[in-house]
C-alpha cells in the first residue's frame, strides 16, 4: 500500500489493529505511522482486567490427557463463574465439544439433585427452543444448562445455543477451537481446555497459534458487566513455562512473506509493478519482511546483518524466486534481466491461485483427458493441501472413497488432495455428509468454482474444444450436485431419481428438461408430479428463475472470407426474465453460498477438436459480445459450431453450427 501511495504522489490512511506486540515500532514504521500514532499497550491493559490461571496435566496420551481435563474444568466453573456468570470452554474438536458437554452435564446433575446447576430458566421455559434443536444429544444437554458449538452444527442448532447463551439461560458454552474467531460470545470465564490439537499432515498433535490462544482468551470480556474476567488454561504439564511465558509478555510478529512471495511477485509482474529483476529486489524493501531482516536474522535464515549480507539475501531470494516462475511458465526472463508476464502467470493471479496449481494444470492436463482425470487434477490443486485431516478421519474418507463412481488408484486416506477427490464425487452423488467433513466440502466446492474458471483458461490457451466444454461441464456439476449424465430435472426442487424417471417414461412426450416441464398443460404437470401446491409453487419459482436466454448471430462476409484472415461472429443475447427486474443469484441450494451465474461464448472445430476462440461472459438483460477466429490456410467449405455454455444450470447450453466459405487468400490470387 505505501509502494503504491508512492507511486500514486497520494497519501492512504491505514488503520490496523492488533493484539500487545514486542515490535510494534517496526510495524508502525513499516504503515507510517508516526510516534504520535501509533499506540502499544503491555498484555495486561484490557477493557476488562483479565485473571489467568494456567494448570498442567501430566499425562503424555492426548485422549487421555483431554479426558483427565474435564473434572478439572468443571471444579473450574463451579469456583470462577459462581452466581450463574456465563461460561465458555474451548476444546480441540467437535467430538471433544460433544463429549465435554456430557461429561459436564454430567458432573452438574450428580451435585444437583433438583434443578440443574447451569441451567439459569425452568424448563418449561426452554421447551420451545429445545423442540426445535435438531441434533439429539444437544438436545439432552441443553435441558442442563450446557450448550455446545461445532462447524457441523446445522445453523439453527448453533443460533438457538447462541440465543441462550447471550441471554443467559443456559450457563456453559463448550465450542471447538477454530470457532474462536467467528463466534462473537463473551462470558466471565473461560477455560482453554487443552492447548493442542491433531495436525493431519504431520500425523501428530500440534499447539494452537498462540494468536488463537489469545483470541480464546479474549471472549472473557464484558465491559460494563464484569470488574474482571477470568481464564483457566489446562495443558500438557510440560509447556506451563512457555506459556507463562507468551502470555504474560508481548509477542513479536514476523514475517511470512517469505513463504509465499512467488504469488506475490507473479501478481506484481502481471500488473507491470515489477518490470525487471532489480524493481523486484527494491519492491522488497518496501515490505515488512525487509525491516524484520536485520532484526532477527536467524528466523529468515540471514547470514549477517552487514549490508552485503542484505543485499546478496535479497538478490538471492529474489533469483531463486523468479527462476521458479520461470520454471512454472508463469514468467519470461529476457536478457537475464527484464521480466514479463506468461499467459499462466496472468491466469493465476486474476483468478488468485497458487502459481504451482496453475502449473500441475498446465503439465497434467492433455486434450485426451477424461472426467476422471480431469477431477484428479482438479482436486490435485495447491489450495487443497490445507484440508485438516483429523484423527481417525481416515477411516472415513476410506469408507467414502469406496462408494464413489470413479475408483482411486493406490489412495493414501491421510492425503488432502485425495480427501478433495472423495468430497467432490459424494457432493456429485448427493451423499449424505455430517460433522467436520460437511464443513470440509463446502470449503472444497467454493474453491472449485474459481479452480475451474482458471482450468477453462488453460484448456483454451490450448485449443482443446473438447475437454474445455467438459471443464464447463464440471462448473455446472459443481454448482448443482450432481453428475452430468443425472437427469436434468434433478436440479428442481422436490425431485427425486424415481420422479425424473416417471417424468421422462411419461406417455405422450417424454419429459426430460426444465423447459419440457414448463410447457406442459397446468392439469397434466400436476397430474405427473403430484406434489402438494407450496411444492408447486417451488417448482414453479425454479422455472421462472431458470436462464430462458435467446441467441441469434451473424458471421461477417461469411460467403467471402480469405484463407488466414479473420472471421469475425456478432453474438446478441436477451434474456427473458419473466416480469423480474434482475436476474438474482443462481438457485444452487447444494453449493455453500450465494453465486451469480457466468456463461462462456466458445467457438470450436469439432472435426479437429480445436477452440478457435472464447469469451466470458456476465449476462443480465442484453448484451452483444464479438468473437475473432482465424480462418484456415486452405480454401473451401469450413463446419464451425458456436457454444452458450451455463457455468451453473445444467440443460440450459445452445449450439449452433455455420459454414464459412474459405477463398484462396487475397496475394495467392495475385501471384497466380
Amino acid at each position: 500500500m505505501r509502494y503504491i501511495a508512492s507511486q500514486l504522489e497520494n497519501k492512504i490512511r491505514i488503520v490496523a489493529l492488533s493484539t500487545s506486540l514486542a515490535n510494534a515500532k517496526d510495524l508502525g514504521e513499516w504503515i507510517g505511522a508516526t510516534s504520535h500514532g501509533l499506540f502499544n499497550f503491555p498484555p495486561g491493559v484490557r477493557p476488562v482486567p483479565l485473571e489467568i490461571h494456567i494448570q498442567g496435566i501430566d499425562i503424555a496420551n492426548f485422549e487421555a490427557r483431554m479426558q483427565a481435563m474435564t473434572k478439572p474444568t468443571y471444579t473450574a466453573i463451579v469456583q470462577h463463574a459462581k452466581n450463574g456468570k456465563p461460561a465458555i470452554v474451548f476444546v480441540p474438536t467437535r467430538k471433544h465439544a460433544r463429549l465435554t458437554a456430557v461429561d459436564l452435564m454430567t458432573y452438574s446433575s450428580v451435585d444437583s439433585e433438583q434443578k440443574p446447576l447451569f441451567l439459569l430458566k425452568s424448563a418449561e421455559e426452554l421447551e420451545p427452543f429445545v423442540a426445535n434443536i435438531k441434533e439429539p444429544m444437544l438436545k439432552e444437554t441443553i435441558q442442563f444448562g450446557v450448550g455446545y458449538l461445532h462447524e457441523g452444527l446445522s445453523s439453527t442448532d448453533q443460533d438457538i445455543v447462541k440465543t441462550l447463551f447471550e441471554t443467559g439461560w443456559i450457563q456453559v458454552c463448550v465450542m471447538s477451537s477454530s470457532m474462536c474467531w467467528g463466534v462473537p460470545l463473551s462470558a466471565h470465564l473461560v477455560v482453554v481446555m487443552g492447548t493442542q490439537y491433531y495436525d493431519g499432515r504431520e500425523n501428530a498433535h500440534t499447539d494452537y497459534p498462540v494468536t488463537d490462544l489469545l483470541q480464546m482468551m479474549g471472549h472473557a470480556s464484558r465491559p460494563l458487566v464484569d470488574n474482571s474476567g477470568k481464564c483457566v488454561i489446562l495443558c500438557h504439564a510440560p509447556r506451563k513455562e512457555y506459556y507463562k511465558k507468551f502470555l504474560y509478555e508481548a509477542f513479536p510478529v514476523e514475517s511470512h512473506l517469505h513463504h509465499y512471495l512467488h504469488d506475490n511477485l507473479n501478481a506484481e509482474v502481471v500488473v507491470g509493478v515489477i518490470q525487471n529483476k532489480q524493481d523486484a529486489v527494491d519492491y522488497l524493501t518496501w515490505t515488512f519482511m525487509y525491516r524484520r531482516l536485520t532484526q532477527n536474522p536467524n528466523y529468515y535464515n540471514l547470514q549477517g546483518v552487514s549490508h552485503r549480507h542484505l543485499s546478496d539475501h535479497l538478490s538471492e531470494l529474489v533469483e531463486n524466486t523468479i527462476s521458479d516462475l520461470e520454471a512454472s511458465k508463469c514468467v519470461a526472463i529476457e536478457d537475464e534481466f527484464l521480466l514479463s508476464p506468461l499467459n499462466l502467470g496472468m491466469i493465476a493471479s486474476y483468478y488468485y491461485i497458487s502459481y504451482t496449481t496453475i502449473e500441475r494444470f498446465s503439465s497434467s492436463l492433455t486434450s485426451k483427458t477424461k472426467l476422471k482425470g480431469l477431477l484428479e487434477i482438479l482436486a490435485s490443486a495447491s489450495e487443497y493441501e490445507q484440508l485438516p485431516i483429523r484423527p481417525g478421519e481416515d477411516e472415513l474418507i476410506r469408507r467414502l472413497i469406496n462408494h464413489q463412481r470413479f475408483s482411486f488408484e493406490n489412495p493414501k486416506y491421510t492425503d488432502p488432495n485425495v480427501k478433495a477427490n472423495a468430497l467432490l464425487q459424494a457432493h456429485f452423488s448427493r451423499q449424505t455428509i455430517g460433522g467436520n467433513l460437511a464443513s470440509d466440502q463446502q470449503e472444497v466446492l467454493i474453491y472449485a468454482s474459481r479452480l475451474l474458471q482458471a482450468m477453462v483458461d488453460v484448456i483454451s490457451s490450448n485449443g482443446w474444444l473438447n475437454l474445455a466444454l467438459l471443464a464447463m461441464e464440471v462448473s455446472q456439476m459443481v454448482t448443482q450436485g450432481m453428475w452430468e449424465r443425472d437427469s436434468m430435472l434433478l436440479q428442481l426442487p422436490h425431485f427425486t431419481k424415481e420422479l425424473a424417471k416417471r417424468c421422462q417414461e411419461n406417455p405422450g412426450k417424454s419429459i426430460e428438461t426444465v423447459f419440457d416441464l414448463v410447457e406442459m398443460e397446468d392439469d397434466e404437470r400436476r397430474d405427473l408430479l403430484q406434489m402438494s401446491d407450496s411444492q408447486l409453487m417451488d417448482i414453479a419459482r425454479f422455472c421462472n428463475r431458470f436462464p430462458n436466454i435467446d441467441l441469434t448471430y451473424e458471421v461477417l462476409d461469411s460467403d467471402n472470407v480469405g484463407a488466414g484472415e479473420d472471421v469475425s461472429v456478432h453474438v446478441s443475447l436477451e434474456r427473458d426474465l419473466e416480469g423480474r427486474i434482475e436476474v438474482g443469484p443462481v438457485d444452487a441450494p447444494r453449493y455453500p453460498k450465494s453465486k451469480e451465474e457466468g456463461w462462456w461464448l466458445v467457438v470450436g472445430d469439432t472435426k479437429t477438436n480445436q477452440l478457435l476462440a472464447i469469451k466470458r461472459v456476465a449476462l443480465q438483460r442484453k448484451s452483444r459480445v464479438k468473437l475473432d477466429f482465424t480462418a484456415p490456410a486452405e480454401p473451401g467449405k469450413k463446419t464451425y459450431t458456436l457454444y452458450f455454455m451455463c457455468d451453473s444450470y445444467l440443460g440450459c447450453d445452445q449450439e449452433y453450427s455455420f459454414t464459412v466459405d474459405v477463398k484462396e487468400a487475397a496475394n495467392m490470387e495475385e501471384d497466380s
